[in-house]
Parts: structure tokens; sequence; C-alpha cells
């Protein structure tokens, strides 16, 4: 299941990429490339807290595992 900064991750890459096509369209520069950048910091967001969360469910499988035996 995804968790809170997994979300926010996503979103942020949505207003990225909606600012980065606005500036493209408005032949603003300055807006596109701050769009771009809002888009990629959402991916690196998404993606460490991805890291994390299967980090933690392999950890409980882990203990899971231990505790049955």
């Amino acid at each position: 299941m995804l968790n809170k900064d997994e979300i926010l991750g996503k979103a942020k890459q949505v207003k990225g990429t909606i600012k980065e096509n606005l500036g493209w369209v408005t032949d603003d520069h300055q807006a596109e490339c701050e769009g771009k950048t809002e888009r990629i910091e959402g991916k690196v967001q998404e993606r460490d807290a991805k890291a994390i969360r299967k980090t933690e469910e392999a950890a409980e499988e882990l203990d899971e595992g231990e505790a049955v035996s």
C-alpha cells in the first residue's frame, strides 16, 4: 500500500508536469524549468518513499519468519 510520501511525490510530479507544460505553451522558460525540477523532485521523493516502504515490508516478513521458527 502506498504511504503518504509516495502520494505526495506523485502529486508533486503532476504539479510539476502541469507547470512545465504551461511554461512551454506560454514560452516561459523559467516556469518550464521550475516545473521540470519539481517533477523530478517528486519522482525522487516517490522512489525514496517506495524504497523505504519495501525495506520495512521485507523487515516485517523476516521478523514474522523468525517468530514462527
